[in-house]
């Protein structure tokens, strides 16, 4: 179904002008919050609105704003101001004042300061309260102001009200904030109840004082008696305790004397029985040195018997073997032969035999010789413990030196201060120690062996003397 375009056109148009309509009314309905009233004043003569909106017709009808809000000042009179008793004092207050909220409180307020500024309205509300605080302050005393502010802020309240309220005000709070004043009246106010509390304060203090003298004197005597006891008991307590001390010292000094002589003897009795016993020690070691010198002699004698016995049985197998076999041999050549010959000649047996007899003695001397050397020879070594003793020292005496003279190898350098003292110096000295230490040797052998080096020697020549020549041992066994 399709509208005609003039329902269309005629709808719009509605549309708008209701629009407009209500726009217009928005404009002409005003609103007032609950912290301001609105004046409205016209031709429907002059009417308050507070919490709600109404109609404001142009042109007929106009409206202001009027708050309603709290305002809060400094009341503080550039001059000062005199008490009742001629004092000039300096007050400083602070003022909270507000419209009242009934219409006709509103409509008064109006009135007075719709058409002025903030500060103005200010300004004519100070000189008020500023006027009936001089009034206030020149019926009260100095004492009255600075002890009783609340006083003076109540009778400002009250002086106040009738005048705020002509102008459709009310007063919330006055607070006197400071009171000062050019001669310290006000300082000066206070000193005598200051210097009778601070007399009042010392004679509390004189007299706490005074007690606690006293306390502390009855403290200090109860102290002194209690520590007089505690001293004649500690007095006590320590001569009973150096008595105690004094036994237990004697005690202790008997017991370390006791003590000490038991060690003492106990220490001569180690001591004793150490040295005994090291020379128990020393004669075992001698007497096992003596053992060990007569074993070691012992051996030696068994390994010359063991020599003279190898010599022999050498001997034997050398010479008796060889001259029993050669003889074997030539009695078994002398019994061939002679049994060869005797066929051929008797006249050469006896030629023969006699032959062969001399061979046999020739071989048969020759074996006596040999047995002479090696008897000789046994009893050389039967005399040859001494012999080797000797040569042993003898030939034992360069490792002596050498092992004397071996810490003189290790020296790296030898620096010789001579003083001229002639041949006791110099080089000579080292040498002349070292011949000196060389002619020692002797003598240490004569104290490690027990025998006189000139013994030895003599035994030395007198096996000399019994050992057989051998040019007379040859001669013997040419003559045989």
């Amino acid at each position: 179904m399709r509208f005609p375009v003039e329902v269309l056109t005629m709808a719009g148009l509605m549309v708008l002008v209701i629009m407009f309509l209500m726009a217009m009314f928005a404009r002409l309905y005003r609103k007032a919050g609950p912290h301001e009233a609105l004046v409205v004043y016209g031709f429907r003569g002059t009417r308050i609105v507070k919490g709600h909106g109404t109609v404001i017709f142009p042109m007929i009808e106009s409206c202001h704003e009027l708050s309603l809000q709290l305002m809060s000042f400094d009341v503080a009179p550039q001059q000062d101001l005199y008490t009742k008793q001629g004092v000039a004092v300096t007050v400083e207050a602070v003022a909270q004042i507000k419209v009242k909220s009934d219409p006709e409180s509103i409509k008064t307020a109006s009135e007075q300061f719709l058409t002025k500024t903030d500060q103005e309205r200010e300004a004519l509300i100070r000189l008020v309260m500023e006027g009936h605080l001089r009034g206030i302050i020149g019926q009260l005393s100095v004492e009255q102001i600075v002890k009783e502010p609340e006083m003076v802020g109540d009778r400002m309240r009250g002086t106040c009200a009738e005048d705020l309220s002509k102008m459709g005000l009310e007063v919330i709070s006055f607070t006197i904030k400071e009171v000062r004043d050019k001669n310290e009246y006000i300082s000066n106010m206070g000193r005598p109840d200051v210097a009778r509390i601070k007399r009042d304060a010392d004679v509390a203090t004189a007299e706490a004082e005074r007690d606690t003298a006293i306390k502390r004197a009855e403290a200090m005597r109860a102290a002194a008696v209690a520590k007089s006891l505690a001293d004649q008991e500690r007095v006590l307590a320590e001569a009973l305790s150096q008595a105690k001390q004094a036994e237990a010292n004697r005690d202790l000094e008997i017991k370390r004397a006791n003590y000490a002589e038991a060690t003492k003897k106990q220490q001569a009795q180690a001591d004793k029985a150490y040295d005994i016993q090291a020379n128990i020690m020393q004669q075992q070691v001698v007497a096992e040195q003596v053992k060990i010198q007569q074993v070691q002699k012992e051996q030696e004698i068994k390994v010359q018997k063991a020599e003279i016995e190898r010599r022999e049985n050498e001997l034997i197998a050398t010479i008796l073997k060889q001259a029993e076999v050669e003889r074997g041999r030539i009695e078994a050549l002398a019994g061939a032969e002679k049994s060869r010959l005797t066929a051929e000649a008797e006249g050469h047996a006896a030629a023969i035999r006699s032959q062969g007899e001399a061979e046999a003695e020739i071989i048969l001397k020759k074996g006596e010789a040999e047995a002479k050397a090696m008897s000789v020879k046994a009893e050389a070594y039967q005399e040859w413990n001494q012999a080797a003793v000797v040569d042993k020292l003898i030939t034992g005496l360069p490792e002596v030196v050498r092992a004397l003279a071996s810490p003189l190898s290790n020296v790296d350098k030898i620096t010789i201060v001579s003083t001229g003292d002639g041949d006791a110096a110099g080089m000579h000295k080292i040498t002349g120690d070292l011949t000196k230490i060389a002619a020692q040797i002797p003598a240490l052998f004569e104290t490690l062996s027990g025998m006189q080096m000139s013994e030895l020697l003599g035994k030395v020549r007198t096996i000399g003397d019994k050992a057989p020549k051998p040019g007379n041992g040859s001669g013997t066994v040419a003559s045989s």
